[in-house]
C-alpha cells in the first residue's frame, strides 16, 4: 500500500473509533464539555467521544484485573506486559509477555516459559520481511491442581510485574521482568509443579536444586533448603518443605557440563533473594553533557543472607556499562546478545547526550541565490503555514510541526512576516485545543480519572479506545509550544497555557514519580530503552512500535520546552528519554553494528520493532520509502542522532534504492534529508534535480531546502565534541568543524565545548563559530503578533478556459473547478489491474495547447472508508487531433487505499504501469480520464468538483 500518510495503528482501532457501544456500555459520542481550569487553559472531565475499551467492563473499571495489593493510582499502559492487565479480547489470560531473555504466557494452571532461540524469518531481503522469536513453550510452572479462571496483576515496578492466580483453594504469585533470568514464586494450597514439553533431561538433582534441559534450554529449579524435587511423567514437583516459595532460572547456553554446573552454582547463591522491586534514576550533567542512569533492584531474602541478584543487559546497556564488568556466556534474544551481571543490586550506564537544535543554522542559505530561493519558498507558505490535513490530534500535530519549522527558519533569515504568520497559527491552534469551553466537543482534551489519561478529540489511530501513540501525537504539540514560548514567553507561563503543555507531557511520559494523575513514563519502556506505541500490547508478538523518530520528536520537544521555560526537571527527563532511546534505535531499529538482527533476515533496518522481533514493514504500507521513512520523520534539529553514524546513513539509503528498484518516488524530501546526514552533496544534487517532487504532508519545500542546503555546508554530525548547553551541536566537513548553539532565552549565554571552544550566543539567537561564523534570529521575549487567527487553507486556483489544469467534474467533464462533490467508483469484485472496468470517465474536448514536455500530473481524492484490499486505478488518454485515435495512453499503477475513513491522495507518484505512443501538440484534441477499481470488493468514493485535479504537460 502507498497512502500519503502514516497510519500508525491497527486498522480495526480506526475503523471502530466512532462506535457507540464499547464493552457493552453506551458511550456518548458528543456531550457538552465540563471544563476543569488549568491556568488560562482547561480540559473537560466529561467524555466527548469513545473511551478506552477492553474485555467486559474494562472501559469503566480498568482495575478489574488488578488485585487489592496492586499499587494505587493510575494504571500503567503501553508496556511489555500490558496485555496481562488490559485484556483486550480474552477475559482470562494475557498474550505472550516477551521479557527477555525469557518469554512468558499465562494459563489457568500456571506460567509458561519460552527460551526460543531460533528465529522465524519470512519475506525477502528486498521486500517486506519479518523476524520473530515466537513463544514456544519449554515448561509451565504452577501448583498441583491449580485451575484459576483468570490471572490478575498483584503488583508492578519499573520493569517487573507480578501476575497472580487463585482458584479458591490454591494460589500462586510470580514476579517476572526484563533482564531477569529468574522467575520468583510464592504458592499456597499444593505442591510446586513444573510441567515440561516432552521428557526433561535431568542433569542434576541434589536436595533443593534440580537442573534439567528442555528443547535444548537449561533450567534450574531452586526450592527452599530442606526440600527436594521429584520427577515423574514429565512433571517435576516439590512440597517446598511447606515453605511456599521457590524460583526457576534459565541458564545461558553453555559449551560444557562443567560450565553449566558452575553457572548453576553461581545462580544458586542468589536464588532466594527474590527481586521485589526495580527502579530507574538518572542524572544529566550539562557541564560534561553526560547522562548517568542507574538501574536498581530491591530484593527480599526468603532465606539466607544474600541481597543481590543476577541480571542480563541489553546491547544498548552493556555497551555503555559503567563501573561493572559483564560476564560470558550470554543469552540470545530478539534484541541481540544479552550479557550477564551476577551478585549485583544495581548497575549504571554512562552515555553522552550529543545535543539538539531548534533548527539548523542558515550558514548555507543565508545570502545570495540560495537565500532568494528560501525566501520565495517561505513566502509561498506564509498564508497557510500549517497546511493541516486533518482535524484530529495526529494531523493537527503534523501541521503544528510544519509551522514550527517554518517559524524557526523564517526567524533566522529575518522574514518576520512568515515567522509571525506561523507563530499566529501555532498560538491560535494550541489555544483552541487548550480551551474546553462550555458545549465544546471537538479540538478539546478530556481527562479520564479511571484510566489516568488525557485524550484529545477528535482522536486518531486508536489514541482514544486503545491509548495508542500519545507520545507521537502530543510530541508535535509540545515542540510547537516550545517554539512559541521562545517568542511569546507570556503565553507559555504556567499561569497561562504552560500548565496544559505540562499535562500533555505527563500523560505521555510522566516525569513525576508518584504523580496521582498519570502513570510514570507511560509510553517509555525503561529497561528496553524505547517507547511502545500500543496501549494494550495484546498481540502474540507482544507490543510494537514503528515510528521511533516520532518518539524522539517527543523527547526532543521536552528538552526544548524545559530549556526555554526554565523547567530543568522536564529538560532532564527529555535528555534521559532522548539519549537512551537514541542508543536503542541504533541497536534495534538500525542494527548499525550488524550484530542484533538474524543473519538470514537480510535487511539493515526495520520499520517496526515487536516484543519478539522486528519487521521490514509498517501498519500502513509495504513501500520501501515508507518502511524506512517512518523511522526518519519528522526531520527536525532534534533528530541529529540520525546522523551519528554517517556510514550507516549511506548503508540505509542504499538499501532503500535497492529495495525500491531506484531512487524514491514518494516521501522524497524526508529521505533526501536523511541522506544529507550521510552524504549531503548527493542529497542536494537529488533535490536540485527533482524540483517537482511532492512534499510529505508534514513538510514544506522551505524546510527541506534549508536542511539539505545547510548540511551541504556544515558536513556531518561530529559526535567527538559536545557542548555544555543542551541546544548545541558540532558538525565537520573536510576536517573543519562548525560549532552551533541556540539560545531561546532573553539573556546572552556563552557555550563551552568539550575541546575548549567557546561560543557567545545572543538572546533569542542561533550562532556558529569555526568554519562558519554566523548569528541569526531575533531577540526572544518581544511583543508577539496581535492577530492570532487561523489562516484559511489554500487551494489551487481554478483554471481559465484553455489552461492545462483540469478538475474532474460531475457529469464527466474536465474543466474549471466547481463545487465539491463526490462520485462512486464501483467495486472490482475481481482483478482488473490495467483494464478499465465499470470506470468513471471524465473528458475534455476541443483543446488547443502546446506541448511543454514532462509528464502528466494528477491528484485524485479517494476514500474506501474502512474497506480492506481496495485498489483504485487511473488511465489517461490523449487524442491529439480529435479524430478518435488515441495517440498517447498512460496507465498508472493502482493505488491501494487504506482501511481508514478519510481522503487519500492518489498521484502520479504511483508510477506508470504502462504507456503507449508519444505526446505532442493538442489541436482540437481530446483528453480522457478513466478511474476504476483494479482490485477489491468494495466501492470507493472519488472527490470531484474542486478536489481531484489533472495537470496536463501543456502550456
Amino acid at each position: 500500500m502507498k497512502p500519503p500518510v502514516p497510519h500508525r495503528r491497527w486498522a480495526l482501532a480506526a475503523a471502530t473509533a466512532l462506535a457507540l457501544v464499547v464493552g457493552g456500555l453506551a458511550i456518548p459520542v458528543t456531550r457538552a464539555a465540563e471544563a476543569a481550569p488549568v491556568g488560562a487553559g482547561s480540559y473537560t472531565t466529561t467524555p466527548v467521544g469513545p473511551l478506552p475499551s477492553g474485555c467486559g467492563a474494562m472501559s469503566s473499571n480498568p482495575r478489574q484485573f488488578a488485585t487489592a495489593n496492586a499499587p494505587a493510582g493510575p494504571i500503567p499502559t503501553n508496556d511489555w506486559w500490558s496485555s496481562l492487565l488490559w485484556k483486550r479480547t480474552d477475559c482470562s489470560f494475557s498474550e505472550p509477555l516477551h521479557a527477555h531473555p525469557i518469554s512468558y504466557d499465562t494459563f489457568g494452571d500456571g506460567l509458561g516459559f519460552s527460551a526460543n532461540s531460533t528465529p522465524a524469518i519470512s519475506g525477502t531481503a528486498t521486500g517486506v520481511g519479518e523476524f520473530h522469536y515466537p513463544y514456544v513453550q519449554d515448561i509451565r510452572v504452577g501448583v498441583a491442581g491449580l485451575a484459576a479462571p483468570q490471572v490478575k496483576v498483584d503488583g508492578w515496578t519499573d520493569w517487573t510485574v507480578s501476575p497472580h492466580w487463585s482458584d479458591g483453594t490454591r494460589t500462586m504469585r510470580a514476579t517476572i521482568g526484563h533482564g531477569l533470568p529468574f522467575a520468583y514464586f510464592q504458592t499456597t494450597g499444593g505442591n510446586a509443579q513444573i510441567s515440561t514439553a516432552g521428557t526433561p533431561d535431568v542433569w542434576s538433582n541434589s536436595g533443593a536444586t534440580i537442573g534439567f534441559r528442555v528443547n535444548g534450554h537449561d533450567y534450574v529449579g531452586f526450592a527452599p533448603s530442606g526440600a527436594s524435587w521429584t520427577v515423574a511423567s514429565g512433571r517435576i514437583s516439590s512440597t517446598l518443605a511447606g515453605r511456599g516459595y521457590f524460583s526457576v532460572a534459565l541458564l545461558p547456553p553453555t559449551s560444557s557440563a562443567t560450565e553449566r554446573a558452575a553457572l548453576a552454582a553461581t545462580y544458586g547463591q542468589y536464588a532466594h533473594a527474590h527481586v521485589t522491586g526495580t527502579q530507574v534514576s538518572y542524572a544529566y550533567n550539562p557541564a560534561t553533557s553526560g547522562l548517568t542512569t542507574t538501574y536498581a533492584f530491591t530484593t527480599t531474602a526468603r532465606e539466607g543472607t544474600a541481597t543481590q541478584t543476577v541480571v542480563s543487559l541489553y546491547p544498548h546497556q552493556w555497551k555503555s556499562l559503567s563501573g561493572s564488568t559483564a560476564i560470558t556466556p550470554t543469552y540470545p534474544s530478539a534484541r541481540g546478545r544479552m550479557k550477564v551481571l551476577t551478585g549485583v543490586n544495581q548497575f549504571r550506564t554512562a552515555m553522552k547526550f550529543q545535543g539538539i537544535l531548534p533548527e539548523l543554522p542558515a550558514v548555507g542559505d543565508g545570502s545570495g541565490a540560495d537565500l532568494a530561493t528560501l525566501t520565495s519558498q517561505l513566502a509561498a507558505v506564509r498564508a497557510n503555514p500549517m497546511d493541516q490535513r486533518g482535524n484530529d490530534t495526529y494531523w493537527t500535530g503534523k501541521g503544528l510541526g510544519r509551522a514550527a519549522r517554518i517559524a524557526e527558519i523564517a526567524d533566522q533569515v529575518n522574514d518576520t512576516a512568515t515567522r509571525d504568520s506561523a507563530l499566529n497559527a501555532i498560538r491560535s491552534t494550541l489555544t483552541d485545543w487548550f480551551t474546553a469551553s462550555s458545549g465544546k466537543t471537538s479540538r478539546v482534551f478530556y481527562y479520564d480519572n479511571n484510566w489516568g489519561t488525557l485524550i484529545g478529540y477528535p482522536a486518531s489511530y486508536g489514541s482514544d479506545q486503545e491509548l495508542n501513540d500519545h507520545h507521537f501525537h502530543y510530541g508535535y504539540y509540545i515542540a510547537a509550544a516550545a517554539t512559541l514560548a521562545k517568542f511569546d514567553p507570556a503565553w507559555a507561563a504556567t499561569s497561562r497555557y504552560g500548565a496544559m503543555v505540562d499535562l500533555l507531557i505527563r500523560d505521555a511520559n510522566n516525569y513525576r514519580r508518584g504523580d496521582t494523575q498519570f502513570p510514570y513514563l507511560r509510553d517509555f519502556d525503561i529497561y528496553a530503552g524505547h517507547d511502545w506505541a500500543s496501549g494494550h500490547g495484546s498481540f502474540g508478538s507482544g507490543n510494537n512500535q514503528e515510528s521511533s523518530s516520532e518518539g524522539m520528536n517527543f523527547a526532543s520537544a521536552l528538552i526544548q520546552w524545559g530549556q526555554t521555560t526554565g523547567n530543568t526537571a522536564v529538560r532532564d527527563a527529555g535528555v534521559f528519554l532522548y539519549t537512551t532511546q537514541a542508543a536503542a534505535i541504533q541497536e534495534y531499529w538500525f542494527d548499525v553494528s550488524d550484530q542484533n538482527f538474524p543473519a538470514a533476515f537480510g535487511h539493515s533496518t526495520v520499520g517496526m520493532v515487536w516484543g519478539d522481533g522486528g519487521a521490514y514493514a509498517t501498519w500502513f504500507s509495504g513501500e520501501p520509502e515508507m518502511i524506512q521513512g517512518i523511522n526518519l520523520l519528522p526531520v527536525t534539529g532534534g533528530h541529529l542522532y540520525l546522523g551519528n553514524n554517517p556510514a550507516y546513513v549511506r548503508t540505509n539509503y542504499a538499501e532503500l534504492v535497492r529495495n525500491n528498484g531506484g531512487q524514491p518516488t514518494v516521501w522524497q524530501d524526508i529521505l533526501w534529508q536523511f541522506q544529507a546526514l550521510g552524504d549531503p552533496d548527493a542529497a542536494l544534487a537529488n533535490l536540485r534535480a527533482n524540483p517537482g517532487y511532492t512534499p510529505e504532508e508534514g513538510e514544506s519545500r522551505a524546510h527541506t531546502f534549508h536542511w539539505i542546503r545547510n548540511l551541504a555546508a556544515l558536513g556531518n554530525v561530529d559526535t567527538t565534541v559536545t557542548g555544555n548547553h543542551p541546544l548545541s551541536a558540532v558538525f565537520s566537513r573536510n576536517g573543519a568543524r562548525t560549532y552551533v548553539a541556540s539560545n531561546p532565552t532573553a539573556t546572552p549565554i556563552t557555550v563551552t565545548f568539550s575541546n575548549g571552544t567557546t561560543l557567545t550566543v545572543g538572546a533569542g539567537k542561533t550562532a556558529t563559530t569555526g568554519a562558519y561564523t554566523w548569528s541569526g534570529g531575533n531577540a526572544a521575549g518581544g511583543v508577539p503578533p496581535t492577530t492570532p487567527t487561523d489562516p484559511p487553507p489554500t487551494t489551487d486556483p481554478p483554471p481559465t478556459p484553455g489552461t492545462p489544469t483540469r478538475y474532474l467534474l460531475p457529469g464527466g467533464g474536465l474543466g474549471a473547478a466547481g463545487s465539491a462533490a463526490t462520485t462512486t467508483v464501483a467495486a472490482a469484485n475481481g482483478n482488473h489491474d490495467g483494464t478499465p472496468t465499470n470506470a468513471q470517465v471524465f473528458t475534455a474536448t476541443g483543446l488547443n495547447l502546446a506541448y511543454a514536455g514532462g509528464q502528466t500530473a494528477f491528484d485524485l481524492f479517494v476514500d474506501a472508508g474502512t474497506a480492506v484490499g481496495n485498489g483504485v486505478q487511473v488511465r489517461i488518454s490523449y487524442d491529439l487531433t480529435g479524430n478518435g485515435s488515441w495517440e498517447r495512453v498512460e496507465t498508472l499503477r493502482y493505488f491501494a487505499t487504506d482501511p481508514v475513513t478519510g481522503y487519500e491522495h492518489y498521484t502520479q507518484n504511483a508510477g506508470l504501469s504502462s504507456a503507449t505512443g508519444t505526446l505532442g501538440a493538442l489541436s482540437n484534441g481530446t483528453v480522457r480520464v478513466e478511474v476504476w477499481s483494479a482490485i477489491g470488493n468494495n466501492p470507493t468514493t472519488l472527490g470531484i468538483g474542486n478536489q481531484s485535479v489533472l495537470r496536463l504537460p501543456y502550456s
